[in-house]
């Protein structure tokens, strides 16, 4: 991102006309000239002020494939009333099942039903019958565990048991593993009734605390076995598809949603799924993809208002990208509010990104970052054009979000909305941007203390809380905006995930250093090595998170809703960052995922 002020005669470059096809996109002005192309993907471009000339990187991001007009041509039937009618019938008779159950007391029933409504994407609707399972069962447990005796004779079971009960905020202690103990360390392979068991293990091995050193033996050695048990062409398509998908990332790191699309076509396969429950799960999933289709149409709407994907050619035009985000952060159907919102947060963010990223000189930023922190409409006409449209759009798209949180809730938020886009401007993006300019090396511990905040999660777990919060309080905004551990632990998750899938390629293009260069910087290590260590500080702040968890749920500070989403912003960080930079780049697997969430029907 180094650019300077250079005083070279106008010959040397050729004109915006003279560039190569796959230069097309760069800024139509003949005020720019091509300085030198970095690489395929970045570029420098020198631009003409005055008798001066301002040196100025292109990352060269594409335009978005997800156009307006092709948005708001997209229709879906399933937002008519005989879809709810008859959905509503299915919850219907499926409660009425449920309520079975727990006459009969099959915990272990009860536990996989939990689970499947859960993966299928429909314990939303099923919150009071799920609460009298699990609140049965954590008092059978705290008895002694009369009626759980099928718990104490299956790895299977315990680990189900385990798992679901940590999710929901019951606290399970590692001692219910003790008796699988030496059944274990004596395992030389598993058969196919044991791989379901140690499937189990595996997934409730992620929802450790710290100073639970034996889940990570525990994680360790399930690994170990179950890709074994992959390799030895085991007949249960079933199983085996359950444990490849487990290994790629486990099932409590994954975003919801997305889950729930891929465990729907898994279910519908199994001999035993209950005809009744796929129908529900279906149905549901078009008519919450109906719903999701109109939030998407207007925040499309709101976006092509702003103008700013047309005007500002050197950012990233990433409204599906950000639609998806918010999303991953609440797809139940009453979250409308939160999904558009938070999309609109995105948006701006990743413009403002790339304005300290790619494209403004210090200067500039210094006098950007001013006016932030002034939040004065009347301080912008210090500023260039391209960033005067920038901070109108920052400054009335949170004005309004402002009054609207006033006009519902009677709280004034703006103190602390401003509060974060200052610490996102002025403690972070600007701190990058003075790192490259002095080419300075961070620490890791350096990067890493500003990096959790530059990567904007906390930033949108704030807003989030106002727009999904019923009883908005002044004490919950105090407290997110001094940083939570909860808020802090998923934005490290969030900036590691980032760098991971993204560092080489931003590395490319000349952007400050990221947390796989700083550690190999820091210690020598190799880029591989330093690759394992990344992973380990990100299932590491996934142990404090749970951690965090156990605690907020005791606490009447803030809804069981608002750290459910604290917890999605780091599941979706993992799909976006899974195989690439999904933010970024729009076709691959964030194509795919976008067509099987938003626009095919299940």
């Amino acid at each position: 991102m180094r650019m300077s002020i250079l005083h070279l005669p106008l010959p040397l470059y050729p004109p915006i006309s003279h560039l190569t096809s796959t230069q097309s996109n760069l800024p139509s002005s003949p005020n720019f000239y091509v300085l030198c192309q970095m690489d395929k993907t970045s570029m420098v471009l020198i631009r003409k002020v005055s008798h001066n000339f301002i040196v100025r990187r292109s990352a060269n991001y594409r335009p978005p494939i997800w156009k307006h007009e092709f948005i708001q041509s997209l229709k879906s039937e399933f937002m008519e009333e005989r879809c709810f009618n008859k959905r509503n019938m299915l919850i219907r008779r499926l409660k009425m099942m449920l309520n079975k159950e727990l006459l009969i007391g099959d915990s272990l029933k009860g536990l996989e039903v939990v689970d499947e409504l859960k993966r299928l994407g429909l314990s939303y609707h099923f919150q009071m019958e799920i609460n009298q399972i699990l609140e049965s069962m954590n008092e059978k447990f705290q008895n002694g565990g009369e009626g759980l005796e099928w718990k104490n004779k299956s790895l299977y079971a315990t680990s189900l048991h385990f798992r679901i009960s940590r999710q929901h905020g019951y606290h399970i202690p590692l001692e219910v593993f003790n008796r699988f103990r030496d059944e274990l360390e004596n395992l030389d392979s598993i058969c196919e009734e044991k791989a379901k068991g140690m499937l189990s293990f595996y997934e409730a091995s992620f929802l450790a605390m710290e100073d639970e050193s034996f889940m990570d033996e525990a994680r360790q050695f399930a690994v170990r076995h179950l890709s074994k048990y992959l390799k030895s062409n085991n007949n249960d398509e079933i199983i085996c598809t359950m444990i490849s998908h487990a290994l790629e990332l486990p099932l409590h790191w994954r975003m919801p949603r997305l889950e729930a699309r891929w465990f729907i076509d898994v279910y519908q396969k199994k001999p035993e799924a209950n005809s009744m429950l796929l129908e529900l799960a279906k149905l549901d999933f078009n008519v919450i993809q109906s719903i999701h289709l109109d939030d998407l149409k207007d925040v499309s709407r709101w976006w092509k208002s702003t103008g700013l994907g047309e005007k500002l050619e050197f950012a990233r035009d990433r409204l599906m990208a950000n639609f998806f985000w918010s999303v991953g952060m609440g797809c139940e159907p009453h979250l409308g509010y939160l999904r558009t919102m938070s999309t609109k947060i995105a948006s701006l963010i990743t413009i403002i990104d790339d304005v300290y990223d790619v494209y403004g000189t210090l200067d500039e930023l210094e006098l950007f970052t001013d006016v932030v922190e002034r939040w004065d409409i009347a301080a912008i006409d210090s500023l260039p054009n391209y960033m005067k449209i920038c901070f109108i759009a920052l400054h009335n798209t949170i004005n309004d979000m402002t009054f609207h949180a006033a006009k519902d809730h009677g709280v004034n938020v703006i103190q602390y909305f401003k509060k974060m886009w200052i610490d996102l401007c002025k403690k972070a993006f600007l701190v990058e941007a003075k790192w490259y300019y002095t080419n300075y090396k961070p620490t890791f511990q350096e990067y890493l203390d500003n990096a959790w905040i530059s990567v904007s999660g906390s930033l949108l777990l704030l807003h989030a809380y106002v727009f999904a919060t019923n009883s908005i309080t002044i004490e919950a905004l105090e407290c997110l905006q001094d940083y939570p551990h909860i808020i802090q632990h998923s934005s490290v998750i969030f900036c590691l995930a980032n760098d991971l899938a993204s560092s080489s390629e931003e590395a490319k293009r000349g952007e400050v250093t990221k947390s796989i260069q700083c550690y190999m910087n820091d210690t020598g290590a190799s880029e591989q090595e330093a690759r394992r260590c990344i992973k380990d500080f990100i299932m590491e702040s996934w142990k404090k998170m749970n951690e965090e968890v156990q605690t907020l749920n005791s606490s009447p500070l803030f809804s069981k809703g608002f750290i459910e989403i604290a917890l999605n912003l780091a599941r979706v960080s993992h799909t976006v960052y899974q195989h690439r930079d999904g933010h970024t780049v729009e076709d691959y697997e964030t194509m795919d995922r976008v067509l099987s969430l938003f626009i095919e029907p299940a």
